[in-house]
């Protein structure tokens, strides 16, 4: 293959590549490799005839191995693959070995998917392994160690080591593999299943290539460095993949992840309408559809979804998510429970049928659930987050604080991490390290303008009443400057305490303007009422001019923000 060039100047030479790679891959069965490369391909320009790359050498191996291999292929193709590595067995040629171990790999794993789903049930463990994985193991390594194993063997030979839990190794035989062939993405992809940090992946010996921007920017995404992923992205767009509908659901999926909906939302329609009978992401697209509970949109891309292939693992999350918003979670893990059995690896299945037994307070069957997600990606914020919420309604805050923090370790700066941390400390009285979490809650962002008013309790139980009266501040300042009509019960129960706070700190005008805004709340009208009549009592005894109510309220070591006067007045709830 042509050297590889290490920028984008040369977008002809990158198609030839791709050409080149997708022949090689479609030899080998190496299905998913060969979309990858083929999408890409698609939104580069079209070559003339004469810069078409040629044909890959044919070696006198290949010449002696052609019709035992052109036979096996046509088995393998129809996933006959016991029947295509016995045809195989023998062969000397690179093409030949690799499709023989391959065969024989997947006809483990399809064994192995078979057994899982005749056992699957919410409570199975299914822990059934690939038989096969040891054999092909022993024979690869001699094949290692005498330096017989081309790119795309020793990509087989990763894939084989990370089954058996051998991730020292597999990353190892991965950067080999890639380095070998750059051109192959599955390699890559699966090197960046291994990787679980941003100093690992700084580590890794990568080759200079183009395509290492390809694997930097997925990487970024996966471990949540969206800001950088995104500039990823739109770099390879102007380098000249503007077309690229790969990195369009890419773009998509980051913005997903860091929940800016409506940006995800506009570049799921945008993939939609460049690619309408796509159905991979289309499970991320209906979880977005679900958070803002669009009910029409998500039943039409079910619909949808069944009309291009029901049996598709993403059709059936997407059906799930439908049943789920129409609050029919029986329904709903069924079509989880459905797709887990066209695909028992499939992360977002697990995670979702885990929030379904959540849901139906099957807390055992959610666990189990959420194991297995993890089982599958340990990088899945969301099942560690849910076997949080699963053994704090068991109520053992011991084991929520463990799995909250592996979700707050995944996504350092989601304030909903942070609070539900905060809220287990709490429980384990350990009160320090809750104000801690809170703080940063809102300090990040708090996306559920919870963590001030949890904060400013906290404080209220402990009789920091100066500290918790600088939180109900905030929080009702942050509640409404967002605009937002979130729980009237929360803003009265800040507007109660301040009005209190300030009547007993002889603040009365102050402490008026809160009762008068109690009044405006069904739950704390009389109570405001009150106050109102408390003050006017102590005005007719004697005028108590009002004390500068913003200077710092306290030395404590809970971290205040000097905020602006505040004016209730202007509020409108």
């Amino acid at each position: 293959m042509a050297a590889l060039c290490s920028e984008f100047g040369d977008l002809v030479q990158i198609k030839k590549q791709l050409i080149s790679v997708i022949c090689l891959c479609k030899e080998r069965g190496l299905l998913h490799s060969v979309k990858w490369a083929s999408e890409l391909a698609f939104a580069l320009a079209p070559l003339p005839k004469d810069e078409l790359p040629p044909s890959p050498p044919f070696t006198e191996e290949d010449a002696q191995d052609l019709d035992a291999l052109t036979l096996a292929k046509s088995y393998f193709d129809l996933k006959e693959y016991d029947r295509a590595a016995y045809f195989l067995k023998g062969c000397c040629s690179q093409k030949s070995y690799f499709l023989y171990m391959y065969s024989r790999y997947l006809s483990g794993e399809k064994k192995k998917d078979d057994e899982t789903v005749d056992s699957l049930g919410p409570l199975e463990k299914g822990q059934v392994r690939n038989e096969a994985l040891r054999e092909l193991r022993v024979e690869l390594s001699k094949k290692h160690i005498a330096g017989e194993l081309d790119g795309f063997t020793l990509y087989l030979y990763g894939v084989v080591l990370r089954k058996l839990d051998l991730i020292k190794e597999a990353v190892e035989v991965f950067v080999e593999a890639i380095h070998a062939l750059p051109l192959h993405w599955g390699a890559w992809l699966e090197l960046g299943n291994l990787v679980t940090n941003n100093e690992m992946l700084k580590s890794l010996s990568l080759p200079d290539c183009w395509i290492k921007d390809f694997f930097m920017a997925h990487m970024y995404t996966e471990l949540q460095m969206i800001k950088e992923a995104l500039q990823k992205y739109q770099n390879l767009i102007e380098a000249g993949f503007s077309k690229s509908t790969y990195i369009i659901s890419q773009i998509a999926v980051a913005y997903h992840n860091i929940r800016d909906i409506d940006q995800a939302l506009a570049m799921f329609n945008e993939l939609r309408d460049r690619d309408p009978y796509r159905i991979d992401n289309m499970d991320t697209f209906s979880n977005l559809l679900y958070v803002k509970s669009m009910k029409p949109e998500l039943s039409y891309l079910a619909h949808n979804l069944v009309e291009i292939d029901k049996y598709r693992v993403e059709t059936c999350c997407v059906i799930g998510n439908y049943y789920s918003l129409r609050s029919q979670h029986e329904k709903a893990a069924l079509y989880f429970q459905r797709a887990l059995k066209l695909n028992p690896r499939c992360l977002g299945a697990w995670t979702l049928m885990g929030h379904e037994y959540m849901e139906m307070k099957n807390t055992s069957a959610a666990i189990q659930a959420y194991r297995h997600a993890i089982e599958v990606n340990k990088r899945d914020y969301r099942a560690w987050y849910g076997l949080g919420q699963t053994y704090e309604i068991l109520r053992m805050p011991f084991y929520c604080l463990y799995y909250y923090r592996k979700a707050h370790q995944l996504r350092p700066n989601d304030s909903r991490m942070l609070v539900a941390l905060g809220e287990s400390y709490e429980k384990l009285s350990q009160q320090a390290e809750a104000k801690k979490c809170y703080w940063r809650a809102y300090s990040v962002g708090d996306v559920e303008k919870m963590a001030l008013l949890k904060l400013a309790k906290l404080h209220e139980q402990l009789n920091e009443s100066d500290d918790a009266a600088q939180c109900y501040m905030l929080y009702i300042q942050d509640i409404f400057s967002c605009g937002e009509q979130l729980e009237h019960a929360e803003v009265s129960t800040a507007l109660r305490y301040l009005g209190q706070y300030y009547f007993k700190n002889k603040l009365y005008d102050e402490a008026s303007l809160c009762a008068q805004r109690c009044c405006d709340y069904n739950d704390a009208r009389e109570e405001g009422k009150a106050l109102l009549r408390q003050i006017s009592q102590v005005r007719d005894q004697i005028e108590t001019p009002s004390a500068d109510l913003f200077a710092p309220l306290s030395n404590n070591n809970t971290p205040v923000r000097r905020v602006s006067p505040l004016n209730l007045i202007s509020f409108t709830p």
